[in-house]
């Protein structure tokens, strides 16, 4: 069952819409799905759904509200990519990790869920980066993080398992900050880097030209097997 929930933000003076979708029987666990520079479309929406059917409560919030509600881009469409490069310059990021927070505040409040984690893609996946280090998400996951090597003065706030899915030709994050990462990373013993040679940023998308089958099978694998050793 999939619908558009409300949820406030922690300071309680706004709200924003979440997609859920629940899983038939009982809940395993919470999994917040952050989105890419695309807004919760539907490729977003259907990595919640696919987490609902191995019964995840799947909650997609929709962090650009701060610009404009309800935005959905398509990668494959120049002038949406674009666009969509455009919005990522103006949001706000530390916001739209207070809203992530917001979100697994909802998910064990209003659903009961005893264990939360997350799992962002592209600017989602350094959201993903920041919500490891400053909420209490259980476990988490970003794909194709951009700009973690700016952020590794916060590895130390991350106390719960941490899995970051790095393509080695990313259009978007190049060899020497790749570099960084494995040198700031390597050794924290809640970090995880899986290097992906060949692979360009977006080669895990669910639709359009970006999706790599096999690399995005082998990604999505470890993720779930994540899932289930810390999640339960």
């Amino acid at each position: 069952m999939t619908a558009l929930r409300s949820i406030d933000t922690l300071d309680g003076e706004n709200s924003f819409n979440c997609y859920v979708a629940e899983p038939e029987g009982e809940v395993k666990a919470a999994i917040v799905v952050i989105q890419e520079i695309f807004g919760v479309n539907a490729g977003i929406r259907r990595k919640a759904d696919k987490l609902a059917e191995a019964g995840y409560l799947a909650l997609a919030p929709d962090l650009f509200w701060q610009l404009e509600r309800g935005i959905e881009l398509d990668p494959d469409i120049e002038g949406e990519m674009q666009e969509a490069l455009d919005l990522m310059g103006k949001f706000d990021q530390d916001e739209g990790v207070r809203d992530i927070e917001a979100t697994i505040k909802f998910a064990r409040s209003e659903f009961g869920a005893k264990k939360v984690g997350a799992v962002g893609y592209c600017l989602g996946g350094r959201l993903a980066y920041m919500t490891a280090a400053r909420t209490d998400s259980d476990a988490t996951v970003g794909y194709y993080a951009v700009g973690v090597d700016e952020l590794l003065g916060e590895k130390e706030a991350i106390s719960n398992p941490l899995i970051l899915h790095i393509p080695e030709e990313d259009g978007f994050v190049d060899k020497e900050t790749q570099a960084k990462m494995h040198e700031g990373l390597d050794d924290h013993p809640k970090v995880t880097l899986y290097d992906y040679p060949g692979m360009d940023h977006g080669f895990a998308t669910e639709f359009g030209k970006r999706r790599d089958e096999e690399n995005a099978d082998l990604a999505d694998k470890r993720t779930m097997d994540f899932f289930a050793e810390h999640l339960g």
